[in-house]
């Protein structure tokens, strides 16, 4: 009996060691589903970090998110290629950038710069207005490039009739326009080929000046002038309405035709979006617009 009642309590207290390791057990446990949280916020947080890892990497959307007004001085030759297709370009790629263009001769451009035009960039024909404008402190001359070339071209309305066959000859035309060599650079330039040609002064004795190359382009696609000096660009533009008789010869434009462009010196709160039209500009699809209005890229 007291064998039965020993075996009994031996049992009683396997029993009770078998059950409690089974409690052991669960607690033990309890950490284990306790961790699993831990590593799903763990994973949580890492998914941000992701996140945040993409949109830095993704620098191209937030470039395009760019805001603001941007206003560019141009030379008056350069209008068409901006407004009909550069700006447009621009736009789909910086819908929040507003680009605005000013178009005159560089002469005229530069003196509304000096007397406060807020402009951020400065488009010249030529060097001589920019260099003045750097000199003046008002175009930062680290950011010039020397972007385009052009060529002086002789031009005659589609319709009309005319004995000029070439500058050496510009002088048997009864009308003749041509640019204010005071301030527009493609005047300066036909000045330097006439002179060379020796036939300068009879030139300017007789021509119409004009106030920019546009003017001169218009005056002779609506026959009020026989003949014009205009940029090979300018005469692309109106295929239908003035042709080609000749280009200047070769070595007679001098300086050579250059078409700087470069940024004000105080962009303020504008310099991102003035250096974001900037820089598309000098990209190749910038480029190609401008080799297909006639101009050349250096």
């Amino acid at each position: 009996m007291k064998k039965r009642n020993i075996l009994a309590l031996a049992l009683a207290v396997l029993a009770a060691l078998v059950a409690f390791g089974g409690c052991s057990q669960n607690t033990g446990g309890s950490p284990a589903a306790g961790g699993s949280p831990a590593a799903s916020a763990g994973s949580s947080a890492a998914a941000p970090a992701s996140s945040a890892s993409g949109a830095s990497g993704g620098s191209s959307a937030a470039v395009s998110d760019l805001s603001g007004t941007v206003m560019i001085a141009a030379a008056a030759s350069l209008q068409n290629a901006f407004e009909q297709d550069l700006i447009p370009m621009f736009a789909k790629q910086y819908p929040g950038i507003n680009v605005s263009g000013t178009y005159d001769s560089s002469g005229k451009l530069q003196t509304q710069i000096e007397n406060g035009l807020d402009a951020q960039i400065f488009f010249s024909a030529a060097s001589k207005q920019m260099d003045t404008l750097v000199s003046e402190n008002l175009i930062d001359k680290s950011s010039v490039v020397n972007l385009l070339g052009n060529k002086l071209v002789l031009i005659t309305g589609a319709n009309t009739q005319t004995q000029v066959t070439g500058f050496d000859n510009i002088t048997d035309a009864k009308t003749i326009e041509i640019g204010d060599p005071s301030s527009v650079p493609a005047g300066q330039y036909a000045q330097s080929v006439l002179t060379s040609l020796g036939s300068w002064n009879t030139v300017s004795a007789r021509a119409s000046l004009g106030t920019n190359v546009t003017e001169v382009l218009n005056a002779v696609a609506q026959g009020s002038a026989e003949v014009g000096v205009v940029y090979l660009s300018d005469a692309q533009s109106m295929p239908g309405q003035v042709k080609v008789i000749a280009e200047a010869p070769a070595g007679s434009v001098t300086p050579p035709i250059v078409y700087p462009i470069g940024l004000r010196t105080d962009l303020g709160d504008k310099e991102a979006a003035a250096k974001a039209f900037f820089d598309f500009l000098q990209t190749p699809a910038a480029k190609a617009v401008f080799t297909k209005y006639g101009f050349t890229v250096n």
